[in-house]
Parts: C-alpha cells; structure tokens; sequence
C-alpha cells in the first residue's frame, strides 16, 4: 500500500453538551494538528498516490472554513458535539467527496483505497477516522 500524507492546522471553539464533557461543556478553544494520508494499492500513472500538491491545498481549503470559527455558530454543525472523533469523520467525508475523477484532488485520485485523517489534539492526544472509499 502506497501513503502520501500531508499536515495542516486549524483554530476553533467549540462547546459540548453533556455531563460527560465537563468543564468542556463550556465555550473552549482548540487547535488541531491535521494529518491526512491518502492510500492507494498502486500508484497512477505519473507514479503518484495522488498529487501532493493538490491534496495539501485540497485539505488547506477545507480547514480554512472552520479556521477562527466558533464551531457552535456553523449552520453545518447545528445540534452537534463536535468532537474529535465527529470532526475527524466530517473531514474525512468531505475529502472523500473530493476524490474521482474531476474531484480538487486532481487527475488518479479515483484509485484511492482509502483516505485517513487524525486531529491532534496535543502531543499526547489524538482521533483518528480511517476509512476505505
């Protein structure tokens, strides 16, 4: 299995709801480190997973709608905790979408096998999604 990978970051609030959360429960920020590998069985025909630079601008792009965004205002997240775990899927589905033929993540990324993306919540916490398409 072949695996490009690519990082990015982004700053959010957010607040949960829930006993579970804690002192969570109320209004918090956060700053997660994106890492995303893309996987394929093969490489296509220019000898790439899927082109780097696509997929780094691809996952920039995406994280810059929530970047600086209090989570709890985003019609999208309406009703919604807004985990790591939930954010890590929403991410995923939204590049999930992206791959194919025509897709931002360019020309080959129709075969990908799966794509897996980990938010970092700190150097010893983290959620990943890992998914194959």
């Amino acid at each position: 299995m072949f695996t490009v990978g690519v990082r990015e970051h982004v700053m959010i609030a957010h607040s949960f709801r829930g006993e579970l959360f804690g002192p969570a429960q109320k209004l918090h920020g956060a700053t997660f480190v994106v890492d995303v590998e893309f996987r394929a069985a093969q490489m296509n025909v220019d000898g790439v997973v899927v082109d780097i630079g696509r997929a780094h601008t691809c996952v920039r792009s995406l994280l810059a709608e929530m970047n600086y965004q209090n989570l709890d205002d985003l019609e999208v997240f309406a009703g919604q905790n807004t985990t790591t775990e939930f954010l890590a899927k929403y991410i995923f589905d939204r590049l999930k979408a992206e791959a194919g033929q025509g897709g931002a993540l360019g020309p080959g990324s129709d075969a990908l096998d799966s794509i897996k993306v980990s938010l970092h919540e700190s150097h010893v916490a983290w959620a990943c999604y890992d998914a194959r398409l």
